[in-house]
């Protein structure tokens, strides 16, 4: 990630209108997922990564829960493909082996799945709908011999 970008980690309590930026942005104004559904009153429970730009401007951001679902992961269209999402993705990765999380999965739209695989992470079951668009589940299997925890 370009250094130009700070990534944080932090809260939703200290952190909500910066993360509700971005997300309102990506899911709400571009994939026109229900705010009611993106916005659901979870995100207390969750561990969050925050991505800001020039200015401290919010342009990445996810969540991981004690469960190990990674989720809400969104980086402005202006920002993407310059490593933001990769440093999201690895570092709430980071986190959960901190935590020592048992495993580590995600629901991912179609066409992020590439960009997950990428990443370790394998396709389980079959496609659903979320909030309007089809996902399919993946699982985070590290590298042989490299244990999440």
């Amino acid at each position: 990630m370009d250094p130009a970008f700070k990534l944080t980690h932090c809260s939703w309590q200290d952190n909500s209108e910066a993360l509700t930026a971005v997300r309102r942005t990506v899911f709400i104004d571009e994939q026109h997922v229900p705010k009611a559904l993106e916005l659901d009153g979870s995100d207390r429970f969750f561990h969050h990564v925050l991505v800001t730009g020039k200015d401290n401007q919010p342009v990445g951001a996810g969540r991981i829960g004690t469960d190990g679902h990674i989720g809400r992961m969104a980086v402005l269209k202006a920002y993407r493909r310059r490593g933001i999402g990769s440093a999201l993705l690895l570092a709430l990765l980071d986190y959960a082996r901190q935590k020592e999380y048992a495993g580590v999965y995600l629901h991912a739209q179609l066409g992020a799945i590439p960009f997950y695989e990428k990443h370790g992470f394998i396709v389980r079951g079959e496609q659903f709908m979320d909030a309007g668009i089809v996902h399919r589940n993946m699982v985070y299997k590290p590298a042989q011999g490299q244990p999440l925890n």
